[in-house]
């Protein structure tokens, strides 16, 4: 449990003193490994255990990590909304085409923002997402990203069957559950990517 938070706290940048209550040149490598691993580790899970619920614990750590994410001007423009009805699970994946994994899923987030808080919002908004990605990760859980801005259908799909606001516009639906396995992370490495200085 210990491991699980140290890591939690660096991903969603809160390994500080305030938050750790050590200095930072106390951090040890095996933290640091810990945490370095937990991004490398983190997979695209799209078949999820449907008899095997997320606790109310770990639903509520996603949710904070993504609201620990960076925001222009800190504006934090995100909303979220849990979804763990059964029907709305289902409804979802029937209308959104790359969401079908939601009809294994116990559960979703739905990551939104109020446009009017930022015009950027769909920025800090993915911030908020990849940390929620990573947490679920250093839980032990399975999610992906299934993406419904910037195209219209599927945001308006959203907004229909969860009846947002005008003003809330959604960014992607995250399922979330316990992986049924089998899936591996991908080397995405590519030095050729990497350039100092000066592009060259």
């Amino acid at each position: 449990m210990k491991k699980m938070w140290l890591i939690l706290t660096a991903l969603v940048g809160m390994l500080t003193v305030a938050s750790c209550q050590r200095t930072t040149g106390d951090v040890s490598s095996s933290d640091t490994e810990a945490v370095l691993q937990n991004i490398l580790q983190r997979k695209s899970v799209r078949s999820y255990r449907s008899d095997m619920p997320v606790e109310k614990e770990k639903v509520e750590n996603l949710l904070r990590a993504g609201m620990a994410a960076p925001s222009g001007k800190d504006k934090r423009p995100w909303e979220f909304i849990v979804v763990d009805e059964r029907e709305l699970l289902d409804s979802l994946a029937a209308h959104l085409p790359y969401a079908k994994m939601l009809t294994s899923a116990p559960m979703a987030i739905v990551v939104c923002g109020d446009e009017t808080k930022s015009d950027y919002w769909y920025l800090d908004c993915s911030a908020a997402a990849e940390n929620m990605l990573l947490a679920a990760e250093a839980q032990g859980l399975g999610a992906v990203w299934t993406a419904t801005y910037p195209y219209r259908e599927r945001m308006e799909v959203v907004s229909r069957f969860l009846h947002t606001p005008s003003q809330i516009k959604s960014l992607c639906v995250i399922p979330v559950g316990y992986p049924m396995g089998g899936q591996e992370p991908k080397d995405k490495w590519d030095e050729s990517r990497i350039h100092y200085n000066k592009w060259k």
